[in-house]
């Protein structure tokens, strides 16, 4: 095991009251973080009770801080003991990344790749080139994960992510990047039964003081961002925002139950004439164009160095 490698010498800044804390008093850190008990920790992890409760002791005064609450049958973190967990999943997150990078087979090209994207139907173009990746390697294991731009940035940042999957606008200068060959539209879900849906297009003046669920992406500090703050020009100050949305499967939820139409991307949801819901596109068509990044620092994994040569082979603009 990596940690074999790291132990006694990994991981967080203390207070330096010892030399710094090993992977496996991490692991049993998450254990009864994530259990919320002593007793069913020691069990998951294969230790004694008495020999868990004097890990965890040490680790707070190691660090020089309390961590958990202890109560008669359960634990509970701190606000410290939350820091810890949040950075401990980090840090195993990246040390079995790197195990599987180190340890797979050499013969052949495997491992994992982890990629995060936001939802859109750009999505389905990346699945057709990693279909033919995996055809060619099938030792290859994808990962992806869901989120909103600054999520997927975060991650891209910290090194838990090899690639993302960015819809614009957004600032990719520190990132290297190829452009996707399809772009978003931007539209109005609604339920059927509403007014609304007899309009084939959305205009602006159509929204004032309509409830809507919005992006948290365009939506900073109460006012309209972006590509959609412009749509709007001049009627933005008339939004009445009934809440936010990271992804768009829950929105439509609020949608179907009459909380407020969703401003978001078409072909993202249902729409056939079984659903409940439907799409309207915006007036003046409103188009965003979408980009895979990977940080420029990134050294990559033999899985994921091939993964990049076959992107550049399907998506780099071909020269005339």
């Amino acid at each position: 095991m990596l940690e074999k490698h790291y132990r006694k010498q990994y991981i967080i800044p203390s207070n330096r009251k010892g030399d710094g804390m090993e992977l496996r008093v991490l692991k049993y850190f998450l254990g009864v973080a994530r259990t919320g008990s002593i007793t069913a920790a020691a069990h998951s992890l294969h230790v004694t009770q008495p020999t868990l409760s004097r890990q965890l002791q040490d680790l707070e005064y190691e660090l020089g801080r309390k961590l958990f609450v202890r109560g008669s049958h359960h634990v509970t973190l701190t606000r410290d003991g939350m820091l810890l967990r949040q950075r401990a999943e980090e840090i195993m997150e990246i040390v079995e990344q790197t195990e599987s990078e180190f340890y797979a087979n050499s013969r052949s090209v495997s491992g994992d790749i982890y990629i995060g994207c936001g939802e859109s139907e750009a999505v389905s173009l990346l699945a057709e080139i990693i279909s033919t990746f995996r055809s060619d390697h099938p030792q290859v294991r994808f990962h992806l994960h869901s989120g909103n731009a600054e999520d997927v940035m975060e991650r891209l940042d910290r090194g838990t992510l090899d690639f993302g999957i960015l819809i614009q606008p957004v600032d990719i200068s520190r990132y290297d990047s190829l452009p996707l060959p399809v772009k978003d539209t931007w539209g109005l879900i609604l339920r059927r039964d509403h007014p609304l849906a007899k309009k084939k297009t959305i205009r602006p003046a159509d929204l004032v003081d309509l409830p809507l669920l919005l992006s948290k992406q365009i939506l900073r500090n109460e006012k309209l961002t972006g590509p959609i703050g412009e749509w709007f020009g001049e009627w933005g100050d008339s939004v009445k925002v009934a809440g936010t949305y990271n992804l768009i499967f829950n929105a439509a939820l609020l949608v179907r139950e009459g909380v407020g139409c969703a401003l978001g991307l078409d072909k993202l949801i249902d729409r056939t004439s079984q659903s409940d819901l439907c799409f309207r596109p915006l007036n003046p068509k409103l188009e965003v164009g979408l980009d895979i990044v990977w940080k420029k620092s990134r050294i990559f994994s033999e899985a994921a160095e091939k993964f990049l040569e076959r992107l550049r082979e399907k998506l780099a603009p071909q020269e005339l």
